[in-house]
């Protein structure tokens, strides 16, 4: 899991930002705040939690799964890409 060693600042910051969120969801929901409000912060948590995903899932392509000595125009390279932005646009919805 070398390629998750180079991204880990940055997978832990997202995390961090994650347990804002969510604790900020928890006060909103001690606090009785409206629906609507407690609906959008868990959106946003969902949200996070979903780029995290994209940008693990991503990361585990481009690392394992093309060649490191293929040309970025190789077809195994093309189909990673063209996999990775199938992740992205499924993970949005």
């Amino acid at each position: 899991m070398t390629h998750i060693a180079r991204e880990k600042n940055k997978l832990l910051n997202r995390l961090k930002r994650m347990r804002g969120q969510v604790e900020a969801m928890e006060r909103a929901v001690d606090a009785d705040n409206e629906c609507a409000t407690v609906l959008q912060q868990a959106t946003a948590c969902r949200g996070a939690l979903d780029g995290f995903i994209a940008e693990v899932i991503e990361d585990h392509i481009r690392e394992h799964m093309v060649d490191p000595k293929a040309e970025r125009d190789s077809p195994q390279a093309l189909a990673a890409e063209e996999l990775i932005e199938v992740v992205h646009q499924y993970l949005k919805k």
